[in-house]
């Protein structure tokens, strides 16, 4: 029996409703109901939550789904605001144990003292920003993708209590352009092949 650990960090502040995300969220939920084996926990960070609790769902989980919107080009202060108390509350409880350095020679291993070693994550964004302002010459992120852009540090803070990386998805333009069904669809077919292969040896 594997485990998935949701996380779902839309909001609702300003003129963002967080229904984006949920309906992302509702749509990982419909893909892993056709996994065999599967059980998923799910937390809505918006409902609120007991940072002792999601300590122990982190440690549990052989995969962290992350939903969430991007604000100003980062995080959303209520999805920044549970990782600070979230990975804190972690120390030496099963998130991290140490910066991974000694003090016998602290310039080297730097973020290795990571306790989620084995277990997988993916991240999914929903942006304003066509899908262009990443790829063509000349536009405003200067053909620098999501993930080496603005989502260096979200994925180097992974790195940093021992998870791995699976593909990301971003979903793009959409306050201007929004096709939710086309997007949703496309988004069912990359999570289906990303567990489809995660799963193969547990499958065969």
């Amino acid at each position: 029996m594997k485990k998935v650990f949701i996380i779902n960090a839309g909001q609702n502040f300003g003129h963002s409703g967080g229904k984006y995300n949920q309906t992302i969220a509702e749509n990982t939920l419909k893909v892993l109901e056709n996994f065999e084996n599967l059980e998923v926990k799910v937390t809505n960070i918006s409902e609120g939550y007991d940072k002792n609790e999601e300590v122990q769902k982190f440690v549990w989980a052989d995969f962290i789904i992350y939903h969430t919107p991007i604000w100003w080009f980062q995080l959303p202060n209520g999805f920044k605001k549970y990782i600070d108390e979230v990975f804190t509350a972690g120390h030496a409880k099963g998130i991290y144990m140490s910066d991974g350095r000694t003090s016998d020679n602290p310039a080297i291993n730097y973020g290795t003292g990571g306790m989620l070693g084995g277990r997988k994550y993916m991240v999914t964004t929903s942006w304003n920003a066509p899908e262009t302002a990443f790829t063509l010459p000349g536009e405003f992120f200067n053909e620098t993708s999501v993930d080496n852009g603005p989502l260096f540090g979200f994925h180097k803070m992974n790195a940093f209590v021992s998870l791995e990386k699976m593909e990301s998805f971003h979903f793009h333009d959409v306050e201007k352009n929004a096709n939710i069904e086309r997007d949703m669809e496309i988004y069912q077919q990359h999570l289906k092949k990303v567990f489809e292969q995660e799963l193969k040896p547990q499958l065969a």
